[in-house]
């Protein structure tokens, strides 16, 4: 098709394309022998499809979409194996749609311009409606995307985007507006493990080798799957391959063919996308909640992913500013110091001096003091005027300076009572600000205790000098 709809233009396009490349595309095609396990177990009925209850059981919304033919373009947003494009093809096949599966990976926008021009001219011509499915939409940038608009609002195409990525960053907001999102949610253990044994003995590849499957390889098949069905199915069909073979002819399947087959645990996790930023927050808000093993957990699963350390230490340094602050300034001094150590030992070692530093910030009294008062400060220099420098603490390092009255009257706190000058260093407009407010945790208990005494003996110093001038 690719290569038809290169070879016309958009406006002859409708004209020489013909019905067959619809027809060819029939909703739910049957698997054939030699398909991989994941395709051949594809659910035929609402009722056999596994998961998403909120979404398609029994009286929720969009069964009840699909049974009255209702439907109209939907934003499907949900991790890989949780039954986005099967979902997808049931509903076309409900509803007597035409259906179209294309991936944003491998098409362009011509293409799926010229699919949605021809789909409305099957509209208008027998009043038959398309279903385009478009995997990984979010592949799709702004522009492309934008091209689905005309054609999603008129109805000429009821667009099924599937994404792994959240929405709301990465699908145009036009085309959110125009679609509904329906969130889904990985397959429980009891679901996969549901599948697995089904696919045994209902899948006519499998049940006519009399397979059997241990316990303990069921339930590394689940703990591997991670909520993804596509995934456990890999893992059934390729352990399959390694079973062995008893006296009599059957085929069984231990841990060790299963561990075999799947070559150690693939964590979903993705550098760039959501749920990078949903571990390192759960990483953060651990630590900051004084959980040192919470905080563990995190860490490891973004090592064992292969997160990037140096992004991992410049955020630990963060919060030791942000979290611990004045409670324990140490804790900055042991995030340097842990990233000129990381940068010695490297990787695998190093990884322990993540541990050592993140268990150092979660067991750390905690105060926020700093990133308040830094916060504050900013907010006065966004929205007040950039008062001028006061003369007196300016620098005056000629005699013009000098004669402009740049430094006069400033007396050097070293010179006066505790080191401390009756001065204010803020602009006369803006006034006396306090920014600083010490915690009660940690060594910023004595650091209160001092800044109080601080401001008391610069006060008691001013009013002096006041009375003297009376």
């Amino acid at each position: 098709m690719s290569k038809k709809i290169k070879e016309f233009g958009e406006d002859t396009l409708s004209n020489n394309l013909t019905g067959d490349l619809f027809e060819s595309a029939h909703p739910v095609e049957e698997a054939g022998r030699g398909s991989p396990l994941a395709d051949r177990m594809r659910p035929t009925s609402l009722d056999l499809f596994l998961g998403q209850e909120e979404l398609v059981g029994e009286g929720a919304i969009l069964r009840r979409m699909i049974e009255e033919d209702r439907l109209s373009s939907v934003i499907f947003w949900g991790p890989p194996g949780s039954g986005k494009t099967t979902l997808a093809r049931l509903i076309a096949d409900r509803t007597g749609s035409q259906f179209l599966e294309y991936s944003a990976v491998t098409s362009g926008s011509r293409e799926m311009k010229a699919v949605m021009v021809h789909a409305k001219g099957i509209r208008r011509n027998s009043g038959k409606r398309t279903i385009l499915f478009v995997d990984e939409v979010h592949r799709f940038n702004r522009a492309q995307q934008d091209a689905f608009l005309p054609y999603v609002e008129n109805g000429d195409v009821i667009l099924i985007g599937a994404t792994t990525e959240n929405p709301s960053f990465e699908v145009n907001a036009a085309l959110l507006s125009r679609s509904k999102v329906f969130v889904f949610y990985p397959l429980t253990v009891d679901q996969i493990k549901d599948l697995v044994l089904r696919s045994i003995s209902e899948d006519t590849e499998l049940s006519g080798t009399d397979l059997k499957l241990s316990e303990k390889a069921l339930e590394i098949i689940c703990a591997n799957a991670d909520g993804d069905a596509r995934r456990a199915l890999n893992a059934l069909e390729s352990a399959e391959l390694l079973a062995r073979v008893d006296s009599e002819g059957r085929k069984r399947i231990g841990a060790g063919e299963v561990t075999r087959a799947i070559q150690g645990k693939s964590l979903a996790y993705d550098k760039s996308g959501e749920e990078h930023y949903n571990i390192i927050s759960a990483l953060h808000k651990s630590i900051r909640g004084s959980d040192p093993d919470a905080s563990l957990y995190w860490l490891a699963r973004m090592l064992e992913a292969g997160e990037d350390r140096r992004y991992l230490l410049r955020r630990l340094a963060r919060v030791a500013v942000e979290d611990v602050g004045m409670a324990d300034p140490a804790a900055l001094i042991h995030a340097s110091a842990a990233s000129q150590a990381f940068d010695f030992m490297g990787v695998p070692e190093g990884d322990l001096i993540l541990a050592h530093l993140v268990i150092y910030l979660s067991m750390a009294p905690k105060s926020n003091s700093v990133y308040r008062a830094f916060g504050a400060a900013v907010r006065d220099v966004e929205k007040k005027p950039a008062y001028q420098v006061p003369l007196h603490i300016r620098n005056a390092p000629t005699e013009l300076m000098k004669g402009l009255n740049y430094g006069k009257g400033y007396e050097y706190s070293h010179d006066m009572p505790y080191s401390l000058s009756h001065h204010s260093f803020f602009p006369e407009e803006l006034g006396e600000r306090k920014y600083y407010r010490p915690g009660d945790s940690g060594r910023e208990k004595d650091i209160a205790v001092r800044l109080q005494e601080t401001r008391k003996r610069i006060a008691e110093l001013r009013k002096g000098k006041d009375e003297k001038r009376k």
